[in-house]
Parts: C-alpha cells; sequence; structure tokens
C-alpha cells in the first residue's frame, strides 16, 4: 500500500496557511496543501519533514509538526497522513513543485471546482479547528 503525506502550514500568528496550486494532474489547477510519497521504510514524520523541504524549503528548525490524522483508501491501495505545524518564525518559501501562496482561513475549504480533495481539505481544515488548542493555533 503506498503512502502519501499533507502538511498544513500555519504562519507565525496563525491567521493565514500554506498552500500550493497544483501544476499537474491529479487535481491540476486546484489548490491543495503541500506533501507527497512516503518513500518504502521510511518513517512518516520523516517524509512530512522531507517533502515540507523538497517542496518549501522549511525545515525542521523552522516549525514543528503534529501528526493528526490518516485517510486509508482501500480500493486505491493508498492512504494519506495529515501533519500540522506552526512556523516557530517568519519564512521564505520557495519550491518549484508547485505555486506556493498564503491562504486566508475563511473560505469554503469544501468547494470542490477550487480545492483538491473531494472535500478532504474541509475535512482536515474541521479537525485542525477542533484540535487548534492542542496544536498551539
Amino acid at each position: 500500500m503506498q503512502g502519501y503525506n499533507l502538511v498544513v502550514v500555519f504562519n507565525k500568528k496563525a491567521d493565514r496557511m500554506l498552500m500550493c496550486e497544483r501544476r499537474k494532474d491529479p487535481y491540476k489547477g486546484l489548490s491543495n496543501f503541500v506533501g507527497g510519497k512516503i518513500e518504502a521504510n521510511e518513517d512518516g514524520m520523516d517524509a512530512a519533514y522531507r517533502e515540507l523541504w523538497e517542496e518549501t524549503a522549511i525545515t525542521s528548525e523552522d516549525i514543528e509538526l503534529v501528526h493528526l490524522m490518516d485517510f486509508t483508501y482501500c480500493l486505491d491501495h493508498c492512504y494519506v497522513e495529515v501533519y500540522v505545524g506552526k512556523l516557530k518564525h517568519d519564512v521564505n518559501v520557495c519550491g518549484d513543485e508547485n505555486e506556493l501562496y498564503w491562504s486566508t482561513l475563511e473560505h469554503d475549504f469544501f468547494d470542490p471546482t477550487k480545492y483538491a480533495g473531494e472535500g478532504n481539505i474541509g475535512h482536515i481544515m474541521m479537525h485542525v479547528e477542533m484540535a487548534k488548542d492542542f496544536l498551539h493555533l
């Protein structure tokens, strides 16, 4: 079963989160969290930090991630691990995988014409909201 991750990154004030506009399928042109594949025999947390670095230049010195939730897609033979963190300080994000931008939090993240994942972004944001005290947001 192939593993993937999504990383929800909040800025230092926790009033914006890092999103990317996907440049390729699936979900080309839609907004998503950064993330990618978990390599064979790779720890999920290590994979989350690796993907975060590869796609944004954010390091483990810049942010502490918390493993929030997982999705298992039995028919697709894959799973997705979701991590959340808040930047410790301002960081200049950069990457060439997708177009990166800071989104405000007042959106309908369930809108499938704007956000990838058939409503998963909205679902994840609901769980982030429920856990915001634990996540120090």
